[in-house]
């Protein structure tokens, strides 16, 4: 029996085409890109053009786009800039944020260095607008909003150009956490009132330890990690080269097969809904599965019992991976922070079933069956 992979949102595999693209920089052009001779120059020009073609595809400007470790560390500098550098003193974020923000923002109230508020969630897990409006017209400090645009957990989507707007009203800093969007949504950032997005190209068939953060061009920030001049003089240390290379492959395919790969990937999640429901009626969705929502994630909740208490290591005994919630946190199995937000029932097992291009109807199949038989 091969393996079914249902973790998506957790990572996905790396395309072959993206490899290809990585191979070069990884054997014979292996040039410092800060070097002058040829070797530094061919390396150079093909982070410059990586950049391009990413800015490119998002609709900013090279100059806004920075490469990073990825999306943690996107997040991390976002989030401290506008506190240490913008003059935000009020932080505005919600309880179902990725640890990348709640931790960075928990860690600057404890250090004084901000206060901080949650806005309501709806029952449905979206964002309340209205609270948001109300936390935003009532601050006596400059705010800072931190929501992410597609939750990893429930897959909720958030309006960002109402946030946007909202933020825009009332002269707030708005960063979205878009990890889980970057890659499987076009973007229009010249048109979108947002000041910080993130990006992680292994949630799109890219490698790992790579990601970007777009800095819009009208605000000026200070490097979070120092050292060299690298990223325009924004992060210091020498470039992830290979990682960069594949990023903007990742990203040109993600966005050249994005109509077709969307509609499958979409129907795969539609139709483990329909067969989860006939055949176990007790389940329940979380979040808003068919209203605004990622069409790569799927959250369900079963009745506990005996035989359910330990359904992700039985699911794993039958070749099946999925998470609890997200896979930064699943190895300390405390239980979900964005299912407690949302629907705080203890009698409930939650799974996340995530899904990629490569997925396919008869996985879920064989899925549900083995489900059948755990719970």
């Amino acid at each position: 029996m091969t393996r079914i992979y249902f973790d998506n949102a957790a990572t996905t595999s790396l395309d072959p085409q993206v490899l290809d693209a990585m191979m070069p920089y990884l054997t014979e052009k292996f040039g410092n890109p800060s070097s002058i001779y040829s070797y530094g120059r061919e390396t150079r020009m093909a982070i410059e053009n990586a950049r391009k073609s990413v800015a490119k595809i998002l609709n900013a400007h090279p100059a806004e786009i920075f490469f990073t470790s990825g999306g943690t560390e996107s997040s991390n500098t976002a989030i401290n800039a506008a506190v240490r550098d913008l003059g935000c003193k009020h932080i505005i974020s919600s309880p179902i944020e990725h640890h990348a923000t709640l931790h960075t923002i928990e860690h600057l109230q404890k250090t004084g260095e901000a206060e901080l508020s949650y806005v309501k969630l709806l029952p449905n897990g979206h964002i309340d607008l209205v609270d948001l409006e109300n936390l935003l017209s009532q601050s006596k400090e400059k705010c800072f909003v931190s929501l992410m645009h597609a939750n990893n957990e429930i897959g909720n989507i958030l309006d960002i150009h109402a946030v946007g707007d909202l933020c825009k009203k009332y002269n707030a800093i708005f960063h979205s956490d878009t990890v889980q969007t970057v890659g499987h949504f076009p973007f229009d950032l010249r048109n979108t009132p947002v000041h910080f997005i993130t990006g992680a190209a292994h949630k799109f068939h890219g490698p790992k330890g790579i990601g970007i953060l777009y800095v819009n061009e009208n605000i000026k920030i200070k490097p979070f990690v120092l050292g060299g001049g690298q990223e325009r003089n924004m992060r210091a240390g020498t470039e992830n080269l290979y990682g960069i290379v594949g990023f903007a492959k990742a990203l040109e395919i993600a966005t050249a097969n994005y109509e077709t790969n969307s509609v499958k990937i979409k129907n795969v999640k539609n139709y483990m809904m329909d067969e989860l429901k006939k055949n176990i009626p007790s389940v329940v969705f979380n979040g808003d599965p068919l209203g605004k929502s990622l069409y790569t994630v799927l959250s369900a909740s079963f009745p506990k019992s005996e035989k359910s208490e330990m359904l992700l290591f039985n699911l794993d005994i039958h070749n099946i991976c999925a998470s609890g919630g997200s896979a930064c946190t699943s190895g300390a199995d405390a239980g979900s922070h964005v299912i407690r937000a949302i629907n705080n029932n203890p009698d409930n097992v939650t799974v996340r079933f995530s899904f990629s291009k490569y997925n396919t109807e008869e996985e879920v199949d064989y899925v549900v069956e083995s489900l059948k038989e755990l719970i």
